[in-house]
């Protein structure tokens, strides 16, 4: 998670298990028109914000974009949770560990989405960065050790490789912006924090638009801006429905839906941003775009569908063992 944009958060896939622990059902199902809403808003908004990043940088550039972004969506959102009774105070140790996550998810990992997308179109970008899951995959199984994939999860895997391959052969791809974005969420996942998700997010917003903004003071970006209508209003898209409404969106879902419905978004986001990038920008639709997409949503499908289960002690030193025995 992300997985996203939202990446928002995109980026936020990472918030599932703060997010279901902060508003349990309230045992009344929810009407089928406003969860089909709220699939639209997530499918929709979180998709189209690719686009939305991609004519922001022609005119800001991104890490100008990513601190005016984060710099506004953030201390918004927290003093709206003030407002409406949330709590929003963090100690030391939290505040450190938001401000870890923050950085991965929206400095190395949507900032840099967005320089990306001055050489690539948004919708390939999009397709590269919906490998999160798998990267969140292959962290967790391999290099942590603290889960199993199962076959269903292992076929994913492959297959998400293939679709790599296919995708990069012709193209230069976003590796670092997923890889990024694969460790921040799985630290949102296992960092257990005192306040609910949408203040977490506020907070992991602004210690990111903090950083940006000492990047655009370093790099001297500020003196490049060009702000103009279209590129404001890119930049108004992606605070209002990327980072407000679409997680707001997200949040509601995975209190009210189950959460492997609310996953769906993972698959559906790439071919949304394909989509519109061919429609709004013409970005080319080649063939490695077209069976990359199919084989990367099909990996993603089948990851987040299969079931991690916990390393037990025998198999993890079995695989300590092979470990050693590969590195002599």
């Amino acid at each position: 998670m992300r997985t996203s944009d939202t990446f928002e958060f995109l980026a936020m896939a990472s918030l599932d298990q703060q997010a279901q622990l902060a508003v349990p059902g309230s045992g009344r199902a929810p009407s089928t028109g406003r969860v089909a809403l709220a699939f639209a808003l997530v499918y929709v908004l979180w998709g189209s914000t690719y686009l939305a990043i991609r004519i922001t940088v022609e005119h800001v550039p991104p890490a100008m974009m990513g601190a005016t972004r984060f710099l506004f969506a953030g201390p918004v959102m927290l003093a709206w949770c003030a407002l409406t009774g949330r709590k929003i105070s963090v100690n030391r140790n939290d505040l450190w560990r938001l401000a870890i996550i923050g950085v991965l998810l929206l400095t190395t990992g949507n900032v840099v989405v967005g320089w990306s997308e001055q050489y690539v179109p948004s919708g390939l970008a999009a397709l590269i960065v919906a490998i999160v899951p798998i990267y969140v995959v292959v962290i967790e199984a391999v290099l942590l050790r603290s889960e199993r994939l199962s076959r269903r999860g292992l076929a994913g895997l492959a297959l998400g490789i293939a679709g790599m391959i296919l995708l990069l052969w012709p193209k230069l791809g976003l590796m670092l912006a997923s890889l990024s974005w694969a460790s921040g969420s799985i630290l949102s996942h296992r960092w257990k924090v005192g306040v609910g998700p949408l203040a977490a997010t506020g907070w992991q917003m602004t210690a990111s638009g903090i950083v940006n903004l000492a990047i655009v003071l370093a790099s001297g970006d500020q003196h490049r801006v060009l702000w103009t209508g279209r590129g404001l209003a890119a930049l108004a898209y992606l605070i209002v429905c990327g980072s407000w409404i679409g997680f707001s969106a997200y949040v509601w879902l995975l209190n009210h839906v189950p959460t492997a419905k609310v996953s769906t978004y993972a698959y559906v986001n790439p071919i949304v941003a394909v989509f519109l990038g061919w429609l709004i920008m013409h970005e080319p639709v080649d063939g490695f775009i077209v069976a990359g997409t199919v084989v990367i949503v099909a990996a993603v499908a089948l990851v987040t569908g299969s079931k991690m289960k916990p390393a037990t002690v025998k198999a993890a030193a079995g695989e300590a063992q092979l470990s050693a025995h590969s590195a002599d």
